[in-house]
């Protein structure tokens, strides 16, 4: 069945708004995937805040006009799926992880802004550690300093009082 210019305006519309605020987007072939394991993939890109949705390819290209995305129009080929994140690495890892478990699911390419990149530029960025761990890190590198200080300022009351109970326990 196809889609009224309405339609088409609206899904143009929405994929544009998730093109303004995509940190990356990642083309994949899904021919040939079941169902179940299809919505178990859309289940996961939901949890990670990844916009995952089959689109036409002639409207996505009319949504990355324009944008530094423009680059991946070339390759909009055959049946694909899309997936736009804010946060590249989530999206790497995400469908990276699903076409190791599913030969069939094949990433072709992707973009981070006006970079297009190569299937084997986003299984480097799939083996990068997430947001969240990157922070943690950058937090206990930063707090490391600090700690070791306020031990050190510790020790010197502390080595008075052993100091003193040597005293007394001599006595």
């Amino acid at each position: 069945m196809s889609l009224s210019l309405e339609e088409k305006k609206a899904i143009v519309a929405e994929v544009s708004a998730q093109v303004a605020s995509a940190q990356a987007i990642i083309i994949a072939e899904y021919r040939g995937i079941e169902v179940g394991k299809m919505t178990q993939l859309r289940a996961k890109t939901r949890e990670s805040g990844i916009y995952f949705r089959v689109i036409k390819n002639s409207l996505v290209r009319r949504a990355v006009a324009d944008t530094p995305y423009e680059g991946l129009a070339k390759h909009m080929i055959g049946p694909l799926v899309y997936g736009i994140g804010t946060d590249p690495v989530a999206a790497a890892k995400v469908l990276h992880e699903f076409s190791k478990d599913n030969e069939k699911f094949v990433i072709k390419v992707g973009a981070i802004g006006e970079h297009v990149m190569s299937r084997d530029e986003i299984t480097a960025l799939a083996a990068l550690p997430s947001r969240e761990e990157l922070l943690s890190k950058l937090l206990g590198t930063m707090q490391a300093p600090i700690a070791k200080f306020v031990q050190t300022l510790n020790e010197v009351p502390a080595r008075f009082a052993r100091g003193l109970a040597m005293i007394r326990d001599s006595k």
